[in-house]
């Protein structure tokens, strides 16, 4: 283990990285957070349709900061999928998939992480966590044969108490999965080298990562972590929806039914498009991040045309104006918006 530990020290890093390369660091600090504050979590809450949602009010009442513990987690899974965005986003524009191997691992981290923070949407049984399920998993319909798989999800003929047991079952094993595939991720970054803003790669231009970029990443780690208790202590419930904090109905359907802020560009996709089953293939269209490696037109490494950036900046803005279109009444603007902003989004991984 030291071993290991000294060879990690002294892993020749290229000199001129950034903060933009702090994404990963972050990433591994908070998956500890989760970890941490899930399975304190996990001690009081209460698996069944009838008693989740008093569970959690109970820890939140009763529990001596229990609510502070349960801020933590449910803002800590925005925190992750911020950073994960950025840390993608990083990647995207300084074309990091050309390194397969931490790139496949890294892309399936992302869906497993993504498909986890769903599943802890579910779990409180409010009325966003209840009508979100229904929505998500009836999307599993539209393929042959669907309907017998909904009702294995399920474990019946609707979310009930067999639903809610397999998504805490699924969703407490999940980041423990994520932290060998963490190392193997890192295991791949090492073996190949890590990528740098000018895609210059030459021994004589790289320092050891210990002290150098170790303190760096606890720089950013503790600026970051400044930004993460603010939304703790003074906007605790910025990123939640008020319906959520009405136990689950499956007699009383919301208004409008939105997922969490980092699902709503997958939304938009979805919902843009009239019919059921081409709007689900878009949605796994969206998955061709995966495939970048394949799919991509350019050979280059680095891309440092006045072009590439303008386009590259462009697509990001219309993947932002995508989320808000996610998150907006449905109406025909939306809805026309919507597939223009999609369009967009999906021509670029074959331009790129």
């Amino acid at each position: 283990m030291l071993l290991y530990m000294k060879l990690f020290l002294k892993y020749p890093t290229p000199l001129n990285l950034n903060y933009m390369w702090n994404g990963g660091s972050l990433l591994g600090f908070f998956l500890f957070f989760q970890i941490m504050s899930g399975v304190f979590l996990s001690m009081f809450y209460n698996a069944s349709i009838t008693s989740a949602f008093e569970s959690i009010t109970l820890l939140m009442d009763n529990i001596h900061l229990g609510s502070v513990v349960r801020y933590v987690h449910m803002n800590g899974a925005s925190m992750i999928m911020a950073v994960l965005f950025f840390h993608l986003w990083r990647g995207l524009f300084f074309k990091s998939y050309y390194k397969k191997g931490a790139w496949f691992i890294g892309m399936i981290m992302m869906y497993l992480i993504m498909f986890s923070a769903f599943l802890g949407y579910v779990l409180p049984w409010g009325q966003m966590s209840f009508w979100g399920a229904t929505v998500i998993t009836s999307l599993l319909s539209v393929f042959p044969g669907g309907v017998s798989v909904l009702k294995w999800v399920w474990g019946g003929f609707s979310v009930g108490e067999a639903t809610l047991g397999r998504f805490y079952t699924l969703h407490f094993i999940i980041p423990f999965l994520l932290i060998p595939m963490s190392m193997l991720h890192l295991f791949f970054i090492h073996k190949k080298g890590s990528n740098n803003p000018v895609g210059i790669f030459s021994d004589s231009l790289k320092i050891f990562f210990w002290p150098y970029y170790m303190i760096k990443d606890l720089l950013g780690f503790f600026f970051f972590l400044l930004f993460f208790f603010f939304f703790i202590f003074f906007l605790p419930v910025f990123f939640g929806e008020s319906d959520n904090f009405i136990k689950s109905n499956p007699m009383n359907t919301p208004t409008n039914i939105v997922p969490e802020w980092y699902f709503l560009f997958a939304y938009a996709i979805l919902r843009c498009i009239p019919n059921k089953s081409l709007g689900v293939l878009m949605l796994f269209l969206s998955l061709l991040l995966f495939l970048m490696p394949l799919v991509s037109t350019t050979k280059k490494m680095y891309n440092n045309s006045i072009f590439f950036f303008l386009f590259f900046y462009l697509w990001s803005f219309n993947f932002l104006l995508l989320m808000y279109l996610g998150g907006m009444h449905i109406n025909t603007h939306v809805v026309f918006l919507s597939q223009l902003t999609s369009f967009f989004f999906f021509f670029f991984f074959f331009f790129i």
